[in-house]
């Protein structure tokens, strides 16, 4: 059995009120007695329950999800994972919210991150391209007291923020072994496809598929990456280009999250059929266009794991808990026609 309050106070020969009073950092303690306890703190191995303590207290934990305001049908599966553990949690007492911001404006989303006060959250998981105004502004964000989770999308150098989604250089490196297996020995180029290059997910993504193609199938040309900007005209246009410059394309790479545009962009110039399409994330549109083979293999990762994961770290952190490192690993699943 763990030694409780109680015990604590039988040990230091205190009341329980000066324990309570040490252990919350309240006033009114003389220097002698918060010893006592400190000392028989380590002496009976008395571990404090931050999660209990809250619950005496009725505390509520304040979380909000900061997402993109543009984008599609994998953008709404987030929107809805997060409703439904809200629904989930409320009873925990847990309120979760969401905002959607510029994220791809970075002094938007700085001045945005800037107005956020611990007074108001405790924790933000938040969905953002790399900058540096967006990590410095989730630094002092840290610096403020309110925990930060990198959530799907990271920015380098921010040592103090967790982050939750998968190993992007190794789906990156997946999807190459994939393009390659399947296009064979006949040599061809791999028009690769991205929202933006800004982001970590789409660099580290980039970085693991041509570190599989220039070591195990150098006789695939990967093509410099499209950025679409989740734009459909800019989607149709500079896919509509390559196509028309590059006739030996043999395969498309769509790494951004959201691949309905790219592949009907695709779908408008050449038969889907005749080349070899991997993209990412399983929504309506990918899992309707892998069942008619119109795509090849979905590289996915649960929003459903990567939400609850994020509210589960957070809560960990605010209750000086370290987080299970096995039960927060999203993995990376491999999703053909046969197996959806």
């Amino acid at each position: 059995m763990r030694p409780t309050a109680k015990d604590l106070a039988e040990a230091a020969g205190v009341s329980l009120a000066t324990v309570d009073r040490v252990l919350n950092d309240r006033p009114n303690v003389s220097e002698k007695a918060a010893r006592k306890v400190n000392e028989a703190i380590e002496r009976i191995g008395f571990i404090r329950n931050p999660a209990a303590v809250n619950l005496a207290r009725n505390r509520v934990y304040r979380f909000r999800f900061v997402l993109p305001i543009a984008g599609d049908q994998y953008l709404r599966e987030l929107l809805s994972q997060v409703e439904e553990a809200r629904d989930a949690l409320r009873a925990d007492l847990t309120d979760i919210d969401v905002a959607q911001v510029p994220v791809g404006d970075p002094h938007a989303l700085a001045n945005y991150l800037s107005g956020l006060s611990p007074d108001l959250l405790d924790g933000v998981a938040i969905m953002a391209p790399e900058s540096p105004q967006a990590r410095d502004a989730m630094a002092r964000l840290i610096e403020r007291g309110v925990k930060v989770v990198q959530f799907l999308s990271g920015q380098e150098k921010l040592d103090d923020a967790d982050f939750v989604g998968v190993n992007n250089h190794a789906a990156g490196a997946t999807a190459g072994k994939i393009i390659g297996r399947f296009l064979g020995d006949k040599p061809g180029k791999i028009m690769v496809v991205a929202e933006t290059m800004m982001a970590q997910d789409s660099i580290e993504r980039r970085r693991g598929f041509d570190s599989i193609l220039n070591s195990r199938f150098p006789h695939l040309c990967p093509l410099p990456s499209l950025e679409t900007y989740g734009d459909e005209k800019r989607a149709r246009q500079v896919i509509r280009r390559v196509l028309e410059h590059h006739q030996d394309v043999r395969a498309v790479y769509v790494l951004s999250s959201e691949a309905r545009a790219p592949v009907a962009a695709v779908e408008q110039h050449i038969d889907p059929q005749r080349l070899t399409i991997v993209v990412h994330e399983r929504t309506p549109f990918s899992e309707e266009a892998l069942k008619d083979e119109r795509i090849d293999a979905i590289i996915a990762q649960d929003p459903g794991h990567a939400v609850r994961s994020a509210i589960r770290i957070m809560r960990a952190r605010l209750e000086q808990r370290e987080p299970i490192a096995s039960q927060e690993k999203i993995r990376i699943e491999v999703l053909l026609k046969e197996n959806i």
